[in-house]
């Protein structure tokens, strides 16, 4: 059986709460191998944590603090963030990032939120899992300035240009998250992601969010990743088995987590 790897799942959280160890067995049976689990903010560590405790074997955490849970009260948020990276084994510093959709008052304050965990990454030899949402610019400008040669991860969710495309290869050691967003007919992902090779794309739901064509709209659950590998190995016209082969490799190489299997 092919083995995949979904490098950005919340599956902590409420929306889960009712059937999540019956999602956990679903994914388990259809080949999925491995879950990572991105925090959010504080709220989000305890879940977090007690899912890590339950299946130690099959879902691996980060820790970090979401672009948009950044306010002014950031410093006591993430002293607690930095408390946990001292304590527990992570497999990446993440969600992390800089999002101005939906409010550009903290700015200043994600900026300075950013810049922090990014030079954590590189003390702890971690890679950062990179939420940007009409923040491409501003999120470049910090990777150039904490030190590119230095800093290795994903930009989570991927939905950027060709030339956003371009920057990130620019930097060598990122890769792309590629999701749901892909099947959209809409986004023009799959024609963007063409000017990538498929050794520098991972996959991941983002669960409970972006639901993968046919289930556009419902809660997305972790089997749904498979619309997302098919839509890719379309894309770059190898298999399935390819497609699951590469991206999982491209995991492997990138987050500091156990072994798997076949590995």
């Amino acid at each position: 059986m092919n083995h995949l790897i979904d490098t950005h799942s919340h599956l902590y959280l409420e929306a889960f709460d009712e059937d999540r160890e019956v999602l956990i067995s679903q994914a388990k049976i259809s080949g999925i191998e491995q879950l990572l689990l991105p925090n959010v903010d504080t709220e989000t560590i305890e879940p977090m944590h007690w899912l890590c405790d339950q299946h130690p074997e099959f879902v691996s955490p980060m820790m970090g603090l979401h672009p948009t849970s950044v306010k002014a009260d950031y410093s006591k948020e993430l002293q607690e963030i930095e408390y946990w990276l001292g304590i527990r084994n992570y497999c990446a510093i993440g969600e992390i990032g800089m999002d101005l959709y939906w409010d550009k008052t903290y700015l200043k304050e994600q900026k300075i939120v950013f810049e922090e965990q990014l030079t954590w990454s590189i003390e702890l030899d971690l890679p950062v899992a990179i939420h940007t949402r009409e923040a491409f610019p501003e999120v470049f400008e910090s990777i150039y300035k904490v030190g590119p040669a230095h800093l290795k991860g994903v930009f989570h969710s991927f939905s950027g240009t060709e030339a956003d495309l371009r920057e990130i290869q620019k930097l060598e050691n990122f890769r792309i998250g590629i999701n749901g967003v892909v099947t959209f007919k809409n986004s023009k992902l799959d024609e963007v992601i063409q000017g990538v090779s498929i050794e520098d794309i991972v996959l991941e739901t983002d669960a409970p969010y972006l639901s993968p064509v046919p289930y556009r709209g419902k809660r997305n659950e972790p089997v749904y990743i498979w619309e997302t590998a098919k839509k890719v190995s379309d894309i770059y016209k190898i298999s399935m088995k390819e497609t699951v082969e590469i991206t999982k490799k491209n995991a492997l190489n990138l987050f500091k987590m156990p072994l798997t299997k076949d590995s």
